[in-house]
C-alpha cells in the first residue's frame, strides 16, 4: 500500500511550503531604464545565498525548472519583447536528471524588454517562476516572485522596499536599546539542557524500537536472521562478524531518514519551529496518527509497495558487505506495517519539540539501536535464542496496546492546533476527558472485555496482562483529578502534554500560567515596571512548546519560586506562534537584514521577530531579566532545573536592588 509513503512526500511538499513563506536564499530588488518614449528595459537583480544555484531560462529540459517571466496578473497596455537577456551563467552536467543544467550563481541580473501600447502607462507589473538548488544535498525550492514598476522619468530608477510610516513606526518600536548586552552574548546557550533533551529524546526513540521489536513484523524475524548468519556463514567469526554489520547497518538507516530535516533545519532555525506550530500541518499530523492507531487496531494494513521488498531481497544476494545492507534494508520495509506508525509519532513528536532536526536523529539512532541490538547479541549468545518467547496472540495484542497510545498521542497535536487558533475546543478538562476515555478503552481490552479483528480467544487472562491492566485503572485514576476544578494534584507527570492549566473550562477571566498576573503586551509591562520601579521577568513562550508548561508546572510552582515571580518581579509573556490576528492598525511591514520584507499580521510575528532581533534567538522557553530602563541583569536562561532558576531569579532580584541604590 502506498499511503506512508504518501504521507510522506505530502509532508515534505507541506514543509517546502512553509519554508517558502518564511524565507528563501534568493534576495531581489528591481529597476528600469527607460529606451524611448514605447520601450523600457525592466531589470531584475537576485542575490543567491552562497552554495545555492538559481536556474537559467534557458537550461535544458528535463532537468531543474527555468526561470519563466510572464506579465503580472490582469496586466494590460504592454508586450514582453522576446526572452528576458540574462547575466553569465554556469553549465554543469546533473547526473541526476542526466542533463547539461545552467545555472547562476551568487549573482543574477535578468534584463526583460518590454513595449508599451501608450506613452501614458505608468505602471506594469512582472511575475517570475523558477527553481533554487542546494549543491551540497539537493534541496530545491520554487520561487514564484512579482515585481511591480512605476515607469517614469527618463533615467535609471531603482525600486526599493520602501515602508510607509506606520511600518517605520511600529518597527522601530520592537527595536530596543537594550544595556549589558553582553550577558546575553555569554548567556546560557541551552547546551546542557539541549543535550539532556536529546539524551530523552533518545531514550524514548529507545523504547520505542523496544516496542516494535515485540510485533508480529519484528519478533520472528530475530531467530531467523540470526540462523542465517550463523548457520550460513563460513565460520562462527564470519556469522557473528556479518550480524553486527547487521545491526550496525540498521542504525545508519534509521538515522538516515532523519537527514533531510537537517537540511530543513539549516536554510531558516525557525523553519522547524514555523512547522511544529502551523495548524493544518498539526490537523494533518493528528488524522495521520488517529489512521495508525486503526490500523494498529486492525482495520487495515500499511505496507510499502512488495516490489520494494522483493528488489531489496534480491540484492540482499549479492554477498558481502552490500548483501548484508541490503538485508539490513529489507528488513526496514518489510517490517513497515509495524514499525512506521511508531516512526511516525517520532517524526511528529521531534517536529513539534525546540530542537527539531537533532531530535529526531537522536530518537531514530534510538530506534534503530533498539531494533539492530536483538540481532548482534544473539548472533554473539546464540543460546539465548532458546529463552525468547514463542510467537503468538501476545504480539498482536501489543500492536493494539500500541494503537491506543498513538490514539492518545494524536489528541496532543488537536490541542496545538486549538490553542494557537485560540478555537477553545480541547481546553484542558475536555483534553483530559478524552485520554480517560481511551484509557478505559485500553483497560476493557486488555481485561478482554473488548476484542479486535485479529485477536485470539482468550481462556485465560495472562498475569503480564492482568498487571499491565491494573497499571492502566491506576492512570485513569491519576487522570481523573484534572477533569475537576480544584484538583487533588497537578498532573506534573504530564506536564506539557495536556494543555495549560490557565486553558480551562473553569478559568473565564485569566490566561496567565498559575494565576500569575502577567502581561502578554512588552510595553504595557514594561509601563507597569516604570511605574512600581520592579524588575522585568521576560518569557517568550508559546503555546505549543512543551518545555515551557514543564517550566511553569514543575518549576515555576514551588512556592519559594512562584512568590518571587508573583510578588518581585513584572511577568511579560510573550507568544512567539500565536495565530490571533494583531487589530489592522497593529499590523505592518518589517524590513529583516537581508532586504526581504516580512508582513507583521499575527500576536506571534509581532513577539517572534520581536525576540530574533533583539536577542538573537528564536528558541523556547527563553528568560531575560531586564530593569524597567532595559538593564540586563542576568544572563539568560533556558530550559532548567528548580534550584539553578531559583538562585537565578535571587541573583537578578539582588543586582536591581544594588542598581537601584546607586
Amino acid at each position: 500500500m502506498k499511503k506512508l509513503l504518501l504521507v510522506y512526500i505530502l509532508f515534505f511538499s507541506f514543509s517546502s511550503i512553509v519554508y517558502a513563506q518564511t524565507e528563501t536564499p534568493v534576495t531581489w530588488s528591481s529597476s528600469f531604464e527607460k529606451i524611448n518614449e514605447t520601450e523600457y528595459d525592466l531589470i531584475l537583480t537576485a542575490a543567491i545565498i552562497p552554495g545555492w544555484h538559481l536556474y537559467s531560462q534557458h537550461t535544458e529540459e528535463g532537468g531543474s525548472l527555468p526561470i519563466i517571466i510572464r506579465k503580472g496578473n490582469e496586466s494590460e497596455g504592454f508586450t514582453l519583447l522576446g526572452k528576458a537577456i540574462e547575466s553569465d551563467t554556469i553549465k554543469k552536467y546533473s547526473p541526476v536528471f542526466e542533463v547539461y543544467e545552467s545555472f547562476f550563481d551568487n549573482k543574477a541580473v535578468l534584463k526583460q524588454r518590454i513595449a508599451v501600447n501608450t506613452a501614458s502607462i505608468n505602471e506594469v507589473s512582472l511575475n517570475l517562476t523558477g527553481q533554487v538548488c542546494k549543491e551540497v544535498n539537493g534541496v530545491c525550492i520554487q520561487i514564484d516572485e512579482d515585481f511591480t514598476f512605476t515607469l517614469k522619468g527618463k533615467a535609471t530608477e531603482k525600486e526599493k522596499v520602501v515602508l510607509d510610516e506606520k511600518s517605520k513606526l511600529l518597527s522601530a518600536k520592537l527595536q530596543l536599546d537594550l544595556k549589558n548586552t553582553e550577558l546575553l552574548k555569554n548567556a546560557n546557550d541551552g547546551s546542557s539542557s539541549e543535550n539532556s533533551s536529546l539524551l530523552n529524546i533518545f531514550i524514548l526513540g529507545f523504547f520505542g524500537g523496544l516496542l516494535a521489536l515485540l510485533t508480529p513484523c519484528v519478533f520472528p524475524m530475530i531467530p531467523l536472521t540470526v540462523s542465517f548468519f550463523t548457520k550460513q556463514s563460513k565460520n562462527k567469526k564470519k556469522g557473528i562478524s556479518n550480524a553486527v554489520l547487521y545491526g550496525l547497518f540498521i542504525v545508519i538507516i534509521y538515522i538516515l531518514l532523519s537527514i533531510p530535516f537537517h537540511f530543513l533545519d539549516s536554510l531558516d532555525p525557525e523553519i522547524l519551529n514555523n512547522i511544529s506550530t502551523n495548524v493544518w500541518l498539526n490537523i494533518f499530523f493528528f488524522a495521520i496518527l488517529v489512521f495508525f492507531a486503526f490500523s494498529f487496531f486492525g482495520y487495515y494494513e500499511l505496507t510499502l509497495p512488495a516490489s520494494w521488498g522483493n528488489k531489496m531481497d534480491s540484492a540482499s544476494g549479492i554477498g558481502g558487505i552490500i548483501g548484508v545492507f541490503f538485508m539490513a534494508l529489507t528488513l526496514a520495509i518489510v517490517s513497515f506495517s509495524c514499525t512506521g506508525p511508531i516512526l511516525g509519532s517520532l517524526l511528529a513528536g521531534s517536529l513539534s519539540s525546540d530542537g527539531g532536526a537533532m531530535q529526531l536523529t537522536a530518537g531514530m539512532s534510538g530506534f534503530g539501536l533498539a531494533l539492530a541490538l536483538p540481532f548482534a547479541l544473539f548472533a554473539l549468545f546464540p543460546g539465548w535464542l532458546n529463552s525468547l518467547p514463542k510467537s503468538g496472540g501476545w504480539l498482536n495484542t501489543t500492536k493494539v496496546v500500541l494503537g491506543f497510545l498513538e490514539l492518545a498521542f494524536a489528541f496532543k497535536f488537536l490541542s496545538n492546533a486549538d490553542l494557537v487558533e485560540h478555537w477553545g475546543i480541547l481546553k484542558r478538562e475536555i483534553f483530559i476527558g478524552i485520554w480517560i476515555v481511551i484509557f478505559v478503552g485500553l483497560a476493557l481490552y486488555l481485561f478482554a472485555k473488548i476484542k479486535f479483528k485479529h485477536d485470539s480467544p482468550i481462556k485465560k487472562l495472562s498475569f503480564s496482562r492482568v498487571s499491565f491492566g491494573v497499571l492502566v485503572i491506576a492512570f485513569v485514576v491519576y487522570l481523573i483529578p484534572g477533569t475537576m476544578k480544584n484538583p487533588a494534584w497537578n498532573l506534573s507527570l504530564l506536564s506539557g502534554f495536556p494543555p495549560p492549566q490557565f486553558y480551562s473550562i473553569y478559568e473565564k477571566d485569566t490566561e496567565c500560567p498559575l494565576g500569575l498576573n502577567c502581561f502578554k503586551d512588552f510595553d504595557e509591562g514594561l509601563q507597569y515596571a516604570t511605574e512600581n520601579n520592579k524588575p522585568i521577568l521576560l518569557d517568550f513562550t508559546g503555546w505549543a512548546c512543551v518545555n515551557c508548561r514543564k517550566m511553569e508546572e514543575n518549576v515555576w510552582v514551588e512556592n519559594d519560586i512562584f512568590r518571587l515571580i508573583n510578588e518581585d518581579y513584572v511577568l511579560i509573556s510573550l507568544y512567539v506562534d500565536d495565530k490571533k490576528e494583531l487589530p489592522e492598525n497593529d499590523q505592518f511591514n518589517f524590513i529583516k537584514k537581508n532586504g526581504r520584507l516580512k508582513k507583521i499580521q499575527t500576536v506571534g510575528d509581532k513577539w517572534a521577530t520581536f525576540q530574533v532581533i533583539n536577542f538573537k534567538t528564536a528558541s523556547q522557553p527563553y528568560y531575560v531579566l531586564m530593569s524597567p530602563d532595559l538593564e540586563i541583569l542576568h544572563t539568560a536562561q533556558q530550559y532548567t532545573d528548580r534550584d539553578t532558576y531559583y538562585n537565578w531569579l535571587k541573583e537578578g532580584l539582588e543586582k536591581f536592588k544594588n542598581s537601584s541604590k546607586k
